[in-house]
């Protein structure tokens, strides 16, 4: 396959296009690739969908907590769409050159959605504790105006500065080598082609993490720890059940998200393997979206009634 470079005064050659490897390496499983691919989109995409339609037309269901999950759910519509239908288009046309403009793209909206999924799953687990551990404030506190402007922060938050380090990033200059060992444009397999020193790079990467992730993760812990303590204390054996019943999804996706991402970016360098890696990005940008539904819909009462009645009706 040819790879555009242009060489400079300094006789370096300059990338102007990336390669995608992929899953390059299987050449046998092309076809079984994209059905599994295709599959895990289209129930992605329609088990989200389902909880973004019950959630506007049941009436059971208008209340702060499901218009957090409706946002939840489209967002994690847009988050698998930023990478899922160009690997389908690279296993399908076995072409995987990718321009540096659109890569840039491509990584910028996966970091955008990454932090807004992160200060997401923060105002949802504030929600919880609001309704839990001071439910006579609930509906104040959580009035239209202040949860629409808790889902605006979190879509609008990380903005400025994933726009600014995707800047930064893509500012290096990359020489001779251009095969992303990735299937999309992300942090770590982009820094590896930068020429030079980058550690002030990956220094602004861990600050940009501890601020998108790490914050609202120890938020999270903080809520928790009060609605556990909360529902500890109530009377009867049926409450404390139907208070840990409204958290427990929650609080499920929330470790299967950060302790999936945790493992992704935070081990150590030496255990890095491009298999691995592909492996662990797989369930971090997937296989833990095409789950959420599924564990908000099994494991609520009022969202399997919803279904329910959805179908009943149709």
């Amino acid at each position: 396959m040819k790879h555009e470079e242009i060489k400079d005064k300094d006789n370096v050659s300059t990338v102007t296009q990336f390669v995608l490897l992929g899953f390059s390496d299987l050449p046998e499983l092309q076809g079984f690739l994209f059905v599994m691919f295709s599959t895990m989109y289209f129930i992605i995409l329609t088990g989200n969908f389902l909880i973004i339609l019950i959630t506007r037309l049941d009436p059971a269901l208008q209340k702060p907590m499901y218009f957090f999950l409706a946002n939840f759910s489209f967002l994690e519509i847009c988050y698998v769409s930023v990478t899922v239908p160009r690997i389908l288009v690279n296993i399908c046309t076995q072409d995987r050159r990718i321009s540096i403009l659109t890569c840039a793209t491509q990584m910028c909206f996966f970091l955008i959605l990454g932090a807004t999924e992160c200060f997401l799953l923060a105002v949802m687990s504030y929600d919880r504790y609001v309704a839990i551990c001071t439910p006579l404030h609930y509906p104040l506190v959580m009035n239209p105006t202040k949860r629409f402007q808790l889902a605006t922060g979190s879509w609008l938050g990380g903005i400025p500065v994933q726009i600014g380090q995707t800047c930064q990033i893509f500012s290096l200059h990359f020489c001779n080598y251009n095969h992303i060992d990735h299937f999309f444009c992300d942090l770590p397999p982009i820094l590896k082609l930068a020429c030079g020193d980058t550690s002030v790079n990956e220094l602004c990467v861990f600050l940009v993490a501890v601020l998108f992730a790490a914050i609202p993760f120890l938020l999270i812990l903080a809520s928790y720890s009060r609605i556990i303590a909360t529902i500890l204390r109530l009377p009867t054996a049926t409450g404390r059940a139907k208070a840990f019943s409204t958290c427990s999804s929650h609080l499920l996706v929330v470790f299967l998200f950060f302790g999936s991402a945790t493992i992704t970016y935070l081990r150590p360098k030496s255990t890095h393997s491009p298999g691995i890696d592909r492996l662990l990005f797989l369930l971090y940008t997937i296989v833990t979206p095409m789950f959420n539904p599924m564990i908000y819909s099994l494991r609520n009462k009022e969202v399997i009634a919803a279904l329910r009645k959805l179908v009943l009706r149709k």
